[in-house]
């Protein structure tokens, strides 16, 4: 049975959810640019993909839980199709004990949500899976989402999920014990689809993030009222240091990586190793796995996995 406990992201990863990729194939680069994927994909290497990574994460020490083999065969044969259906990230989150469902920020990823939500509805108990707030959401993707510490959430409000859905999120966390909630606007294009697209925790106190993020406000909502700050400023006053990169290109396979321990990184072998020499990051463990095909949904690793499980 899974026990939710996440209280950051950067703990000793113990228990993850995925979903294996799409039966389909993207044929094309026209047929790509339709389903706005990066890049026409291969389903037979998509697959080996998937492995890879699966394996790794399970060499690691992390119980990998493939939420698609739980579908009824009804759904099954539907929901295989789904093109988009590996980026598992976006369809809940831990927030401490807590598993708060997500609620799809775009129609071809609706059917998703609600066959994930099926299923995390029995392997969690009521009290555990809140999944009555998504009667007031509209659109919040927690590919949008970082849970900083036990104090701090930072998130976007962005192209896939909304202001309103974050507001009422915050008060669900302040009633969870969470003190600030932090919400950035980032700018509605493809390579900013998702904050975790922009910057990324690379270990204790150390946040990775693209340079522009530099001029972006924070509104910090607490338990009595709300302010602004930069960016930098509200996750600084949370313990952690900014490294702004302007070598951060290739957006999913560059800083879409997971902290797989507080010393180590699973990244894909299309990063950028320029990005990790810098002085905090020079000493890190980097495990590499190929997900390029993976990638050419315009999401990473990240992306393809839901923590459950983290321990310090």
């Amino acid at each position: 049975m899974l026990k939710p406990n996440c209280w950051n992201e950067h703990d000793e990863l113990k228990s993850v959810i995925v979903c294996s990729p799409t039966t389909l194939s993207i044929p094309d680069s026209q047929t790509a640019t339709d389903v706005r994927w990066g890049k026409k994909a291969d389903n037979k290497v998509m697959r080996e993909n998937f492995h890879e990574m699966v394996q790794t994460l399970e060499r690691e020490g992390a119980q990998v839980t493939d939420y698609s083999t739980f579908l009824s065969e009804d759904d099954h044969s539907f929901h295989e199709q789904l093109i988009d259906r590996m980026y598992v990230r976006d369809l809940a989150c831990v927030f401490g004990s807590q598993v708060i469902p997500g609620e799809a920020g775009t129609s071809i990823r609706r059917p998703e949500y609600v066959h994930a939500h099926k299923i995390f509805a029995k392997w969690f108990s009521e009290d555990q899976f809140l999944l009555e707030w998504k009667t007031s959401a509209n659109a919040l993707e927690h590919g949008d989402v970082f849970v900083l510490s036990k104090d701090a959430v930072f998130i976007n409000v962005g192209l896939r999920s909304s202001y309103e859905s974050a507001l009422v999120l915050y008060k669900i966390l302040i009633q969870l014990g969470f003190s600030e909630i932090g919400i950035i606007d980032l700018p509605r294009r493809a390579d900013s689809v998702h904050l975790d697209m922009t910057l990324n925790v690379a270990g204790p106190g150390i946040i990775l993030a693209k340079s522009y993020l530099r001029y972006f406000p924070v509104e910090i909502l607490t338990e009595t009222g709300n302010t602004y700050v930069m960016m930098h400023e509200f996750l600084q006053r949370h313990g952690f240091d900014v490294i702004w990169n302007d070598e951060i290109k290739n957006t999913a396979a560059d800083i879409n990586f997971i902290n797989l321990d507080p010393e180590t990184l699973l990244l894909s072998t299309k990063a950028n190793k320029k990005i990790f020499r810098h002085e905090k990051l020079k000493k890190k463990r980097l495990i590499e796995i190929n997900v390029d095909e993976l990638e050419s949904g315009g999401g990473g690793i990240r992306c393809m996995t839901l923590p459950v499980e983290r321990r310090p």
